[in-house]
């Protein structure tokens, strides 16, 4: 959307510096129910990259509908500088449901001008790689809908972006690519940015200021979202500081006219600290040794066995075929050769892209699908509990309040050691004691995600299973999210593209790449690594193989990409065979190592579950050996790309 001067009403207008792209002064903007802007005042220069924080509900997209031209505020003005163009990006797509993909995204620009375009072709290479050109629109999912309206709004040549949750549906990969696009986007010091998303990292990585909307209020701080944390910390103490002197001068206030004038105190000292001493008495995340005492007691030996899995569903083969057999279903598989033991305690990660296998896994480890291949061992004393993106769980007591929910489940629970009610749970989760007589079918979907996690910690599982729980929470809402999790006792295994949601509640990550698991060590940034290496060398095998693949076959084509790589390297036939060697080496180490981790987690059945060090001296072990896997892998790798094939 380009939003332009000439459409603002003339009174609007005013003398500004040129650094400035565009402001408001003193906007007021009140809804029915709730004051939204307050006599707010904002500049927006050159330069700026700005993030959006705040609950839901206290009026960011709101914000930057005013700012974008779009909204209307009640009192005062919004100017911008005459030569301005803004681009919205609203959570909520305009895209025609008959439309193309083509036409959606570049509509009726020659085909010359934008394949000849560097910057178009990274764009539409970063998003819709994977989205049908000529498709119509309707027939995408929301995500690739998404990712299309994205790649509309970057083609265009504005000077001021505005993003409203530019990162829901998209994976980790095109949350990173997005946001090296957005800092290489504009010369340092041109350009203008305002993000609202509760993508932590993201807001780290690309913003440099940051506006908290509260109360009807817009309060900046300089540097990304972990600088606005400490600022912010910092601003509440103060705050403390001075309520707790005017409640010290009331006390002796009143002491002094109930006993008579007396010697007053000198007033208390305060002194301000590096931020590190804010958080000095803080407590570590969670107590891991405690919580995996806890977890062996309540899930004995064994939790989840999966070994050598091969499953998918079967309209992955064939969707004229409603069911199909084990034979069929692993022709063509999500899932390959999947081993992954999960024990007690452990708070594993899983990533991959969008329609990489992740749900179609969780499901196996649940028993919903039966593999194709291999064998899911579940043990007797586990108890599942599941949040699902969809939050089907609630849609029986879509016509209940949140009271008569909350009756369902036992009184008293122990929370971090304390015992506390599911009132007082809820409350910890950010509703009021209003909200609680609120029907369930009126509820926002931040609220009704916060909700559904309660119910599913109420039913006291020992296995959590979370796919995306941060959906639809503000960054203030994760913090507490996050912080209920660090305490819970069990195993855990989450799903998510938040990256901070991801590394603080999750002690070891691993990733579905190409239907297989992979540990990975290093976390997202290792992932990330391991996934672009990947595309990098699927990329250079079509890019040998275009100009001389033509009209020949699939098995053709592969004779003369090896040839190609061959000749291209200058490889003589002895570096040929030394490499097929190496590669034999490999591939014997690589099994060598697989039987000892196999060897290795079988003699974790034979540990007693209640000798912890012992538990832990075998986790290191599988893990070293993990790691030696990987590095094998990756020479592997890259002695098959040497070779050609």
């Amino acid at each position: 959307m380009i939003v332009r001067a000439a459409r603002l009403r003339p009174r609007a207008w005013k003398v500004v510096d040129m650094a400035i792209l565009l402001g408001c002064d003193s906007v007021h903007l009140e809804f029915p129910t709730k004051l939204i802007l307050g006599n707010v005042t904002l500049g927006v220069d050159e330069g700026d990259r700005i993030g959006i924080v705040g609950t839901n509900g206290d009026g960011k997209s709101t914000l930057l509908s005013v700012l974008a031209g779009t909204l209307e505020p009640d009192e005062g003005r919004v100017t911008h500088r005459r030569d301005v163009h803004v681009g919205l990006l609203g959570q909520r797509d305009s895209l025609d449901s008959d439309d193309t993909v083509h036409h959606a995204v570049v509509g009726d620009m020659p085909e010359y001008e934008w394949a000849a375009s560097p910057r178009i072709r990274q764009i539409l290479d970063g998003l819709i790689a994977d989205v049908p050109w000529e498709g119509k629109v309707g027939e995408l999912s929301g995500g690739q809908r998404r990712r299309v309206d994205l790649a509309r709004l970057l083609i265009g040549t504005y000077d001021v972006l505005m993003l409203d949750e530019p990162t829901n549906h998209l994976d980790m990969r095109t949350i990173n690519w997005l946001a090296e696009h957005l800092k290489q986007r504009w010369h340092a010091g041109a350009g203008a940015l305002l993000v609202v998303t509760h993508d932590r990292w993201f807001l780290d990585e690309v913003c440099t200021s940051m506006w908290e909307v509260h109360d009807g209020k817009v309060d900046p701080f300089e540097g990304g979202y972990s600088a606005y944390i400490l600022q912010r910390v910092e601003r509440d103490r103060m705050a403390q500081v001075a309520e707790e002197r005017r409640r010290n001068m009331a006390r002796k206030e009143l002491a002094w006219l109930s006993r008579g004038a007396q010697a007053r105190s000198t007033k208390p000292k305060f002194r301000v600290d590096a931020a590190r001493e804010l958080i000095a008495d803080v407590p570590p995340v969670r107590n891991e040794l405690e919580l995996k005492r806890l977890a062996v007691s309540r899930l004995g030996k064994q939790v989840i066995d999966v070994l050598d899995v091969t499953a998918g569903y079967a309209d992955a083969v064939d969707a004229s075929t409603p069911k199909v057999d084990s034979a069929a279903r692993s022709s063509s598989p999500v899932l390959k050769d999947v081993t992954w033991l999960i024990g007690a305690g452990d708070r594993y990660g899983l990533l991959g892209a969008n329609g990489a296998g992740k749900t179609t896994l969780l499901d196996v480890i649940q028993g919903k699908i039966a593999p194709a291949a291999g064998r899911v061992k579940i043990g007797q004393t586990v108890k599942f509990g599941v949040l699902s993106q969809q939050l089907h769980e609630l849609d029986p007591f879509e016509n209940d309040t949140i009271r008569e929910v909350l009756s369902r489940y036992k009184r008293v629970y122990v929370v971090d050691g304390k015992e506390t009610s599911p009132e007082k749970l809820l409350e910890r989760l950010g509703f009021t004691t209003k909200q609680q007589w609120s029907r369930i079918c009126d509820l926002s979907g931040g609220q009704k995600r916060r909700l559904s996690l309660l119910l599913t910690i109420l039913e006291e599982p020992n296995v959590l299973i979370l796919d995306e729980p941060g959906n639809d929470l503000d960054t203030d809402m994760l913090a507490i999210v996050e912080d209920l999790l660090d305490g819970w006792p069990g195993t855990l295994i989450l799903v998510t593209h938040d990256r901070f949601l991801m590394e603080r509640v999750t002690d070891s990550q691993f990733a579905l790449i190409d239907g297989h698991l992979r540990h990975m060590p290093g976390g997202v940034d290792q992932y990330l690594k391991v996934a672009d290496e990947l595309d990098a060398a699927a990329s250079a095998r079509r890019a040998e193989a275009g100009p001389s693949s033509g009209g020949a076959s699939p098995a053709s084509s592969s004779s003369s990409k090896k040839a190609q790589l061959g000749a291209a390297s200058g490889m003589s036939n002895a570096e040929r065979q030394r490499l097929k060697k190496e590669v034999a080496s490999l591939e014997r180490k690589m099994d060598t190592r697989r039987a000892r981790i196999e060897e290795l987690e079988a003699g974790m059945f034979d540990i007693d579950p209640t000798d912890f060090a012992a538990l832990t001296a075998q986790q290191e072990s599988i893990a070293a050996a993990k790691d030696e896997l990987d590095e094998l892998e990756m020479a592997w790798l890259e002695a098959i790309e040497q070779l050609g094939e």
